[in-house]
């Protein structure tokens, strides 16, 4: 029986675009298949953190009637647009977000991905309580929420994920300092009536982005009983 390996290597891609950072992504991800089409071979899990310039991303489930500015607007405001392979809606990534794109073999951890995603979104939960702020589940509703139960529902953090041979990519993508005007372009995670939020709205203040990395990955190890490599 193959051992499992709970080391995850993590890197910061720093600022990328976001079609060189999906393509370096299923490069990745196509290796540790390989790996595992062997089945000789301990896979490796990767963690990669990225700060994009604008752009708006769709997935497979989502609707372009979701995306609120023509091909010609956003070549006017200098944004990019994407369909991509993961599930959800659309999003928004652009500067002054925390995304984090784990490249896991769920077989290291556990082959459930309900679980998964519901322990990606408690990562960032338990980060949001570091600063005071009660993130939530809302039903249904991938990601994580502020007052998710009532009449004024804000979303903090967006998750989508693909996996192929229980191997993830894509991932979560946390507001902290973000333009959120962007959003008003689209219909968030195609979910009408909820508004967008950040660290930077409810907390006054900008936010140290190197700090709220540092915190997710605290959580990330303990909830996941990994260790992290910096690469």
């Amino acid at each position: 029986m193959i051992k499992k390996n709970k080391k995850i290597f993590v890197k910061d891609l720093g600022k990328a675009s976001y079609k060189p950072t999906w393509d370096y992504q299923e490069k990745v991800l196509k290796e540790i298949t390989n790996i595992k089409s062997i089945g000789e071979e301990t896979t490796p899990n990767y963690f990669f953190y990225v700060e994009h310039p604008p752009v708006y991303t769709l997935g497979k489930s989502g609707e372009i009637k979701h995306l609120l500015l023509s091909e010609e607007k956003l070549r006017s405001k200098n944004i990019e647009f994407h369909k991509t392979n993961r599930g959800g809606d659309i999003t928004f990534h652009g500067p002054g977000q925390v995304v984090g794109y784990p490249i896991l073999d769920l077989e290291n951890f556990y082959t459930d991905i309900h679980k998964y995603l519901r322990m990606l979104e408690e990562v960032i939960i338990l980060t949001l309580k570091e600063y005071g702020l009660k993130g939530e589940r809302s039903p249904k509703e991938t990601g994580v929420w502020l007052d998710a139960n009532t009449p004024f529902p804000r979303k903090i953090c967006a998750l989508g994920v693909r996996t192929s041979r229980w191997v993830t990519m894509h991932g979560f993508a946390f507001n902290v300092n973000t333009d959120l005007t962007y959003f008003d372009n689209i219909i968030p995670c195609g979910i009408v009536g909820k508004s967008v939020t950040s660290l930077k709205a409810e907390l006054k203040k900008d936010i140290s982005m190197e700090e709220v990395k540092e915190k997710i990955n605290k959580h990330f190890q303990t909830l996941f009983e990994a260790e992290f490599v910096q690469l």
